[in-house]
């Protein structure tokens, strides 16, 4: 199985491809077109920012190629976040798979923004989440969030419920770290695997 993890202007692609590594699977980092067109699974990870981040992706023409993509595709974080239609962060038209605004959260004396921590998933509807427990925690570190919508099949509440994981068709994503969520994250991504 070839197995590539999108290589764009934002970090974590080497901590995601080292979760691989423990579960027992090799993955390509690439930006080349070809390259992600012919892999069997491809993951988006992201830590960074929206508007620059979407820069690099449309001069690089990820943005077109990712739309296009049939195979199983994961989000993860602002991989995520990327799919869906519109973020706040930057002012940032994305890339539209899912029918998705992305929205800061509110700091208050409560809630600190970004959300940095373990937290709670919960309404987890998806062969994605195969043997993993409601309420798992998983770990999150995220200032800006995607509403529950059509799309959502795991919730999370900080605050506010919002979506901890949506999925369209063949594309899926998660707000939080699968590579950094100890063993149910291992789960997670093997589940994606297995897809």
């Amino acid at each position: 199985m070839k197995i590539v993890i999108i290589k764009y202007n934002s970090g974590n692609v080497r901590s995601v491809a080292f979760s691989l590594e423990r579960i027992g699977v090799e993955a390509m980092v690439s930006d080349e077109i070809n390259e992600i067109q012919t892999a069997d699974k491809i993951i988006f990870p992201g830590v960074g920012e929206a508007s620059s981040a979407m820069k690099y992706l449309k001069e690089k023409k990820l943005g077109e190629l990712i739309i296009s993509l049939a195979q199983p595709v994961l989000g993860i974080c602002l991989g995520m976040q990327l799919m869906c239609k519109y973020s706040e962060e930057g002012n940032t038209d994305c890339l539209g798979i899912f029918d998705q605004d992305v929205k800061r959260f509110e700091s208050n004396e409560q809630l600190k923004v970004p959300q940095i921590g373990w937290n709670d998933c919960y309404d987890l509807g998806s062969p994605l989440f195969k043997g993993i427990s409601e309420n798992s925690c998983m770990y999150f570190v995220h200032g800006y969030y995607a509403g529950v919508g059509n799309d959502t099949i795991g919730k999370t509440n900080y605050g506010m419920e919002y979506s901890s994981a949506i999925r369209k068709k063949n594309f899926y994503g998660v707000q939080f770290h699968p590579e950094k969520s100890g063993i149910e994250g291992q789960k997670i991504m093997q589940n994606f695997l297995e897809l």
